[in-house]
C-alpha cells in the first residue's frame, strides 16, 4: 500500500534549495593502476605480512585521487607498517612514475632506512617502471608487489 505523496522532481528541487538541502552526488571512479602493461612484475615478498616489528622494515605505497575545483589531484602516499605513520608523500596533477618516485625520496630523505627495507606496492605501471625500481635498487630496497587484483 503506496501512502506517498506525488510531487515532481522540480518541485522537489525547489523545497529543497528553499531549505538549504543538497543531495550528495557518488563521486566518479577514477582507475589509479595501470596492471595491463608488460613491465616485469616484482614478486610478493610480503605475501600479506603486514605486520612489522621495527621502523623502516615494511613500507606500503598507493596512490589515490583528490577532486577539487580544479581538476583531479593525485597523491602518492608510502606508509611503514610498524606504526602505519605517512613516512613519504608527493601530490601533482598527472599520475605518472615521477609521483611515486618523488614520494619514495621524500620517504628516504625522512627515514635513511637501511638495507632490506621491503617497499610493497601494487602492480601498477608507475611503481613497474625501470626508473622506480631503479631508484629502489639504488637505495638498497626490496621491490615487492601484490597480486593482480589485490
Amino acid at each position: 500500500m503506496n501512502k506517498g505523496i506525488k510531487i515532481s522532481e522540480t518541485k522537489v528541487y525547489r523545497l529543497m534549495k528553499k531549505a538549504g538541502i543538497y543531495s550528495i552526488m557518488k563521486r566518479k571512479f577514477k582507475a589509479t593502476t595501470n596492471s595491463k602493461h608488460t613491465l616485469p612484475v616484482a614478486p610478493n615478498l610480503l605475501n600479506r605480512d603486514f605486520k612489522a616489528t621495527k621502523p623502516n622494515q615494511k613500507w606500503v605505497g598507493d596512490i589515490t585521487y583528490i577532486p577539487t575545483k580544479e581538476g583531479w589531484l593525485y597523491l602518492a602516499v608510502i606508509l611503514d607498517l610498524f606504526n602505519k605513520k605517512v613516512v613519504g608523500w608527493s601530490m601533482d596533477k598527472t599520475m605518472t612514475k615521477e609521483l611515486v618516485i618523488n614520494a619514495f625520496n621524500s620517504a628516504i630523505k625522512r627515514c635513511h632506512p637501511s638495507r632490506g627495507l621491503i617497499m610493497h606496492t601494487d602492480r601498477g605501471s608507475q611503481y613497474c617502471s625501470k626508473e622506480y625500481q631503479d631508484t629502489l635498487e639504488r637505495n638498497w630496497v626490496l621491490s615487492s608487489m601484490s597480486r593482480k587484483g589485490n
